[in-house]
């Protein structure tokens, strides 16, 4: 095993410390590390990345779920456009996409450049979205009123994104469960890892049906990760997860920026 590849199982089990730390984020550097860490094609690696979001949400909506914190009303409401959306992207965009999506001159914009370009994109907006996150519980004790229409829009968006991507989607889901669901912060952040964990695994059911998956080494990635979420929460005991996620954000927005210069080959 080369250093590279040690770097990169790190990469793994930081990806768990800081799902666990701060709930959400840390599935953002899944993709990069097995891109550029572990030399794994781009429409792999965001397959594999819903199996290691899906897995590492399953294992924390299950604490939750026991803890009362999960409004199901909710998560079907949401869920189900986001299930649809997901899995269609997995199972019937992704596979259409040419190789090569245009050429401009000399520059031709390849399939792989074009989904590590987007994922930055992604990754700057939740960037933005955890630096400007708020303390608090917001909409504590407020009653639930749903605006359905908007909230299957924004399922289908986020199932989009996720579908492409290989992300949670959590910095879209929680806002929306607030603003759209009204449910208190704290039941918002429970819920949507339902709704990740779910989505990310369904939509990873598309890429079985479509992809040769190396089943040893998603499964020994995701252990690690899984490994990361319990030292991640026991660490939260002792640092404080808002401060950490503002400082996360920061990192998020300039490996958005890296990508996109790499991508373009301004870093060869």
């Amino acid at each position: 095993m080369g250093t590279i590849e040690i770097f990169g199982y790190i990469g793994a089990l930081l990806i768990g410390v800081i799902l666990g730390l701060i709930g959400g984020g840390g599935s953002i550097l899944t993709v990069p590390v097995l891109v550029y860490l572990l030399s794994i094609n781009p429409v792999t690696a965001t397959a594999y990345s819903l199996f290691v979001v899906g897995v590492s949400a399953l294992v924390g909506a299950l604490r939750n779920i026991q803890n009362g914190l999960v409004d199901f009303r909710t998560a079907i409401v949401f869920s189900i456009p986001a299930f649809i959306a997901v899995y269609s992207a997995r199972r019937f965009i992704l596979p259409i996409i040419p190789e090569e999506i245009v050429q401009i001159g000399d520059y031709t914009l390849t399939k792989n450049v074009g989904i590590m370009i987007f994922f930055a994109i992604i990754m700057l907006i939740a960037s933005v979205s955890m630096i400007r996150s708020r303390n608090g519980n917001n909409g504590e004790g407020k009653e639930v009123k749903f605006n359905y229409p908007l909230i299957i829009f924004e399922g289908l968006l986020v199932g989009l994104v996720t579908g492409i991507v290989g992300a949670g989607g959590g910095f879209l889901i929680i806002p929306a469960l607030v603003l759209l669901a009204g449910l208190p912060m704290k039941k918002a952040v429970a819920t949507s890892l339902l709704i990740i964990a779910v989505k990310s695994l369904i939509g990873f059911i598309g890429d079985i049906e479509t992809l040769e998956i190396d089943w040893n080494f998603l499964l020994l990635f995701t252990l690690i990760s899984a490994i990361g979420i319990f030292f991640g929460i026991k660490l939260g005991t002792y640092i404080k997860g808002e401060k950490l996620k503002k400082g996360f954000g920061w990192f998020v927005l300039i490996m958005g920026v890296f990508i996109i210069l790499k991508e373009f080959s301004v870093f060869s």
